[in-house]
């Protein structure tokens, strides 16, 4: 068995931060990612079950870590050396159990939800947050009998997406998917949960103009949960900026009202909302704004966007970036952070909450999801997949991953 494994390199991590600034992913030959021969990880419980990945994705947090642009605020978060790969559908060879208890038959169809928070590390009692359904706020992610990780594809002990061995999971991190959906929509149900964790976050009231900045994977996804769990019993307006005439496309196709190129998204903004415009920004403008990529000039063009008293909501993972803060404090702006998941309250009195995960699973099955799977790679070819998905608009796709369902693998 194969598995693609960092190590903790600094001369590779430079390296790879210096061919990045080629493309990002284009550092994979010479940074610290590599091909090795592997086996499963040894399970820390009984409660722990091998999972044999099918498809994994290749996330944006995957390239930032490749090229060496993550924040310093993870290294506390992270146990080298580690398997990456957080995006994962996999089999149950020998079945388990999912996050509520249920037994799960040899050979069904598994995804993780891969924070390792105080179940998985079998901490009791549980902290608040976890607690209170919000694993992804969890504070003991150096605790417990894991090694340090903040996910799964980030801890030395778990294993992770990017290995035909399999990787281990907790039975608080399995949900069991559906038989009507593909692998290919199956692989797209973590981001998908990120962006149904921000949509139902954000606060979106009747008749509010919502602006997205970025359309790739989570900018796609977040419209999708705008469209298909927020407007359905809150109307609102969906303005888009996408770079790429796919993305157009998609997020057309996916609930968007209105689709831009990025550099008039400003206008259309503006024309949504009576706006002026002085000093670079609107003068009324989005009453929230969902920053899908998390650079500094996304960052900035969000708070351009956004009405006095409005709100920035930051999806994408931001690296360490220099930002004005001027209109931040100017005109009393929200500016919040959506990671991950956890548990979402529903509208309904005397419903109780659901996973994220749940309602990504539902939202990928009626939104069609596995369409934005676009390349599918061996792991041996794993430079090629790297920096595919490092250029992923230009070259019109969305999602890469890796195939793990047949040795040679296969592209598309």
């Amino acid at each position: 068995m194969k598995a693609l494994v960092v190590e903790r390199n600094v001369p590779r991590f430079a390296a790879a931060r210096l061919a990045s600034v080629l493309g990002s992913g284009r550092g994979a030959g010479i940074g610290p990612l590599q091909l090795l021969d592997a086996d499963a990880p040894d399970r820390p419980g009984d409660d722990w079950f091998p999972l044999r990945p099918l498809l994994s994705g290749i996330c944006g947090s995957d390239l930032a870590t490749l090229d060496g642009r993550t924040s310093r605020y993870f290294e506390d978060m992270v146990s080298f050396p580690f398997v990456p790969g957080h995006e994962v559908v996999g089999v149950l060879d020998d079945g388990g159990t999912d996050h509520a208890g249920r037994a799960l038959v040899p050979g069904t169809r598994a995804v993780i939800e891969p924070v390792l928070g105080c179940a998985p590390r079998h901490i009791l009692p549980v902290c608040e947050q976890c607690g209170s359904g919000h694993t992804g706020l969890c504070g003991n992610l150096a605790s417990g009998r894991l090694a340090a990780g903040l996910q799964t594809g980030f801890c030395t002990d778990t294993g992770g997406g990017w290995s035909t061995a399999p990787l281990m999971a907790h039975a608080s991190q399995l949900h069991a998917v559906p038989d009507e959906l593909s692998d290919q929509d199956a692989v797209l149900i973590e981001p998908t949960a990120c962006a149904v964790h921000a949509a139902l976050s954000a606060h979106v009231a009747d008749g509010d103009l919502v602006a997205v900045v970025g359309a790739g994977t989570l900018g796609l996804t977040t419209v999708a949960a705008l469209d298909g769990m927020v407007r359905p019993r809150t109307p609102c307006t969906i303005v888009v900026g996408a770079k790429h005439a796919n993305q157009r496309a998609l997020a057309t196709s996916l609930g968007a009202d209105q689709v831009v190129p990025p550099d008039q998204l400003a206008r259309a903004v503006r024309r949504a909302s009576g706006s002026l415009v002085l000093g670079g920004r609107l003068t009324e403008g989005a009453d929230v704004v969902f920053d899908c990529v998390g650079s500094a000039a996304s960052i900035t063009e969000s708070l351009s966007l956004v009405r006095a008293r409005g709100r920035v909501v930051l999806v994408g993972m931001p690296g360490k970036v220099t930002v004005d803060l001027a209109p931040l404090w100017h005109r009393e702006l929200t500016l919040v952070g959506a990671y991950a998941y956890g548990s979402e309250a529903t509208p309904d009195p005397g419903t109780p909450d659901r996973r994220s995960f749940e309602l990504a699973i539902d939202l990928v099955g009626t939104k069609g999801l596995g369409r934005l799977v676009s390349a599918l790679y061996p792991l041996e070819r794993y430079e090629e997949a790297l920096a595919h998905a490092g250029a992923a608009g230009r070259r019109g796709a969305v999602k890469v991953a890796f195939d793990l369902r047949n040795p040679k693998g296969r592209t598309r």
